[in-house]
């Protein structure tokens, strides 16, 4: 009892805790990023214009981070490089796409917000490629 009320806690909690992080936010591979890629040609011209770049443009960017950088989180190689796209992704889809309304059609953006932007802050942990090179 006294152990569960502790504040404290091992390294070995820390770095499996990062680890389940990274992966359950990257898990929006499946229904996100690879939806997007497989139907490209269905959603490329009624995707989103978010930089004025056009909607194509915007969906391969959207591609990239939801369904290419989600596996380098995965893994944990160029962690923190590669979550930053997620970031600015999730936080357009929250704040452009959603309008922000955190507690209703934004919900997953925002939870995917915090996860990612948590993952920023600490990196990956040890449970990962980058944790195994030393950086």
């Amino acid at each position: 009892m006294r152990k569960l009320l502790s504040t404290g806690y091992t390294d070995w909690a820390f770095n499996t805790a990062l680890f389940v992080l990274r992966v359950s936010g990257a898990l929006m591979i499946l229904p996100h990023g690879y939806d997007k890629l497989i139907h490209f040609a269905q959603k490329k011209n009624a995707f989103i214009d978010f930089l004025g770049l056009g909607s194509t443009v915007s969906l391969c960017l959207i591609i990239f981070a939801e369904f290419f950088c989600s596996i380098f989180v995965i893994m944990g190689l160029f962690t923190r490089f590669s979550v930053l796209p997620l970031v600015i992704a999730m936080g357009v889809a929250l704040f452009k796409g959603h309008q922000g309304t955190i507690f209703g059609a934004g919900e997953k953006a925002a939870l995917y917000f915090a996860i990612f932007f948590c993952v920023l802050l600490v990196g990956p942990g040890k449970a990962s490629v980058d944790g195994m090179m030393g950086k």
